[in-house]
């Protein structure tokens, strides 16, 4: 009995040692990095790992942005601040709390004149953002803010000090970040002292892709404090005594009487369905929750979440960055369910989930940015190490599939927001099958896939792909310098069959598997598509007109004629899924050659566009490492023969792209689509990558030479063998950033390469580094 005790007492001490030191790398997270030019989602500290709730502060969210993507939200360089807005997702915000201390102000300051609104000013030294916790001192008003979460539940907390003038604003009917103009909304306080409403908003893409639609987000509020007055207001239109508000611009404010340093607490329960949902939301999540328990709670989500990777590095620095990108690969992509299942549907009614005999939903469902570029940073990283998301995730899609006909690429409650005019959730499907990810509907995925591959008719243009039935007369989309209509249904002829031929490989993998033969083989031969635009004069992915002619006038430099944010230069690159025949049909030498001088000549320009705060300042370069069409090139030198240049070029990246400050974060001229740039950050410093995005039944990481001494990814017993996989890497220093040998579980390897499987089986792979480049390892 003793030495069972002993044995016990020793299991739960080794794991609250492993569980503290978790806690500890929420210390690596700095949340402002790289605000200077952020998206709406990306700083969210109050927020929990794909949560629905994500209370954060706006310092230029009410000004909206002029295509709806643009940065907006929070900019570290700011010194203001308007409210705390609760919603953050793509095309999604709103619900914004705002409190203040004497004068009732209702409409938000400026930036240059923050007096003039309910906008305050703070200094720096009194922010503190980290994971799951959010804290604000605004000197003048002697106010604190502070924001947490559960999964969808926001939390709020005021400390006010001791006034008869303490004021929390509910301003619910304006515009915030990318949600677009506001259509209606109303706000009301309840019998029973809660505070209740909705937003309904028409955001740019939604408008874009599926017209007329809208998106909703509902509340309920529950206070610690009850108010001694209250009012309703819109605009700058202040009536008190009332209390309910509703249309454009509807807010409500509560007047307060407090003591030196009382605190008010908040509760707000989320929904995208209903304000009773909201409030069931509360209920299972927060009901019997403090403000500081949730925070607990909250920093342990993410603990949990961070732990799942472990690095060890000398480098502060690189321990930041890495832990900083994770967690912005964790930040996007929340939950738009229901506690109780229900979650909004594609034609704006509300759906249901179905529920175990425990009536616990069986899934979750999710709102998502476009996938474009996610299988080469999101859905890898998924698969390592959140498998559990990845077919959370997948389930997701296979809703819209089912409500609407058609998968969305990227979805707002269910509405289609692509926003690049494709649709790769075929391909992230088909690769979450081939990576043993497998406990969804495989026969209703597959259909849904093959469908989004090969037809055409009545495809709904958020659907994407809007091409493909030219794609499948001719063998390639053929190009237009002319067209009616948004850019992508006639404009990017060339990227799109290169996107077409890469997803149609990825399905037709799918179908060998499955053992359907028929579409295995259509599938196959229209993934050869890029071989019918490539010059072998040029050596360039080249568009080419219905006669079969190759444009003129052509400058692979051009962006846009083509190409959809990028160009030939880095679109000929654009062959993942079968590189070997892409260094073939190049030459081998010259691919090299060609490919190294790309980043010999785009590392003076950082990579990407240089210093220039611009999503698309790169568009024209070489090389963009700040979008998605370039994020696998560096990696293909090792199927040229050639790894120490992947090794040489992933490392430059990871140094010099990145960065660790408010302005330099990911990249200067960046478009972080919900954590994809960080992402890749976190493959490419453990040196492990995949081109062709777990496509292949037999997937093959390729290796280069990681950042950190050692690497430790925890095994998933749900979904693989539950054994951790280690990455050791020998003589780790600023000098040493080639490869000499791969060692896996004691045995030599003699590729820069290796299976996923044998990640997902656990064991351990040692790395020696040197400072002379090799590129054989027999």
């Amino acid at each position: 009995m003793k030495k069972l005790l002993l044995c016990c007492f020793s299991l739960l001490l080794v794991t609250a040692l492993f569980a503290q030191a978790d806690h500890d790398l929420l210390a690596y997270v700095d949340p402002r990095i790289g605000t200077a030019h952020a998206r709406w989602f990306y700083f969210t500290p109050g927020s929990s790992p794909f949560g629905m709730a994500k209370p954060a502060p706006s310092t230029d969210a009410s000004y909206g942005n002029k295509s709806g993507w643009e940065a907006v939200g929070y900019d570290a360089r700011h010194r203001s601040i308007e409210g705390f807005a609760n919603f953050h997702e793509f095309q999604i915000g709103g619900v914004v709390f705002a409190p203040m201390v004497g004068e009732l102000k209702t409409v938000p300051g400026r930036l240059e004149d923050p007096d003039k609104g309910y906008r305050m000013t703070f200094n720096k030294d009194d922010e503190l953002a980290s994971p799951g916790y959010y804290s604000i001192k605004f000197r003048k008003e002697r106010i604190q803010a502070e924001l947490t979460s559960t999964k969808r539940v926001a939390f709020h907390r005021y400390t006010f000090p001791e006034t008869e003038e303490a004021i929390i604003l509910f301003d619910i009917g304006k515009q915030q970040g990318e949600s677009g103009p506001v259509e209606n909304a109303e706000v009301y306080l309840t019998t029973d002292g809660r505070i209740e409403g909705y937003v309904a908003t028409l955001p740019a893409y939604v408008q874009k892709y599926q017209p007329a639609a809208t998106v909703k987000m509902f509340f309920s509020v529950e206070l610690s404090k009850q108010p001694k007055a209250y009012g309703a207001c819109n605009g700058s239109s202040i009536t008190p005594g009332e209390n309910s508000s509703t249309g454009k611009g509807a807010g409500l404010y509560l007047r307060f009487s407090t003591s030196q340093q009382e605190s008010i607490v908040l509760k707000a329960g989320l929904s995208y369905t209903s304000v009773a949902n909201a409030r069931a939301n509360l209920r299972a999540e927060a009901a019997a929750l403090s403000f500081d328990a949730a925070r607990a709670q909250a920093e342990q989500d993410w603990a949990e979440h961070l732990g799942r990777i472990r690095v060890q590095s000398s480098s502060k620095v690189d321990m930041v960055k890495f832990y900083t990108g994770l967690y912005h690969a964790l930040c996007g992509r929340g939950l738009a369910s229901d506690i109780n299942g229900a979650y909004p549907k594609n034609d704006g009614t509300v759906g249901q989930i179905p529920l175990d005999a425990s009536n616990i939903p069986l899934h979750h469902h999710y709102n998502t940015d476009a996938i474009w570029g996610a299988f080469w940073n999101l859905t890898q990283l998924w698969t390592l190490a959140y498998p559990e998301y990845y077919s959370d995730w997948v389930k997701s899609q296979l809703l819209v599939y089912k409500d609407a006909g058609w998968l969305g690429d990227g979805i707002a409650n269910s509405r289609y927001v692509s926003g690049v005019g494709t649709n790769f959730v075929g391909l992230a499907l088909a690769s979450a099958y081939t990576s043993g990810i497998r406990d969804f509907d495989v026969e209703q995925g597959y259909a849904a896939a093959l469908k989004n591959e090969l037809q055409y008719q009545d495809r709904p243009f958020g659907a994407g792909k809007t091409d493909v039935d030219r794609f499948l007369k001719y063998g390639y989309v053929n190009h237009l310098d002319d067209g009616s209509g948004f850019d992508e249904r006639w404009r990017f002829s060339a990227s799109h069959t290169l996107e077409y031929a890469y997803s149609a490989y990825a399905v037709g993998q799918w179908a060998k598997l499955l053992g359907k033969r028929n579409d295995q083989r259509k599938l196959l031969r229209l993934s050869q598509a890029w071989q019918n635009i490539f010059d072998r004069q040029s050596r360039f992915i080249r568009p080419k007109d219905a006669e079969g002619k190759f444009i003129d006038n052509f400058k692979p430099a051009e962006a846009w004629r083509g190409f959809q944010e990028g160009n030939a230069w880095q679109y000929s690159f654009y062959v993942p899924h079968q590189p070997e025949q892409l260094v073939k049909a190049i030459g081998r030498e010259r691919f090299v050659a060609r490919l190294d001088s790309i980043f010999s000549v785009s590392q003076q320009n950082k990579f990407g566009g240089g210093t220039t705060l611009d999503a698309f300042s790169g568009l024209e370069g070489l090389y963009n490492h700040g979008n998605q069409p370039s994020l696998h090139i560096a990696w293909l030198f090792n199927f040229a023969g050639k790894p120490s240049l992947t090794q040489k070029w992933v490392r430059q990246i990871l140094n010099e792209f990145y960065g660790a400050d408010q302005i330099h974060g990911y990249g200067y001229g960046q478009d972080e689509d919900q954590g994809q740039l960080g992402a890749w950050y976190v493959l490419a410093a453990m040196g492990l990558f995949d081109v062709k995005g777990f496509t292949d039944p037999q997937a093959e990481l390729g290796i280069a030479a990681p950042l950190f001494d050692s690497i430790r990814i925890k095994g998933n017993p749900s979904y693989f063998s539950g054994r951790d996989f280690e990455i050791k890497v020998l003589g780790n220093r600023e000098e040493t950033s080639y490869a000499q040998s791969f060692t896996l579980n004691g045995k030599r390897l003699k590729k820069p390469f290796i299976r996923l499987s044998d990640i997902q089986a656990g064991g351990k792979l040692v790395i020696e580094l040197g400072s002379q480049p090799t590129d054989k390892y027999e």
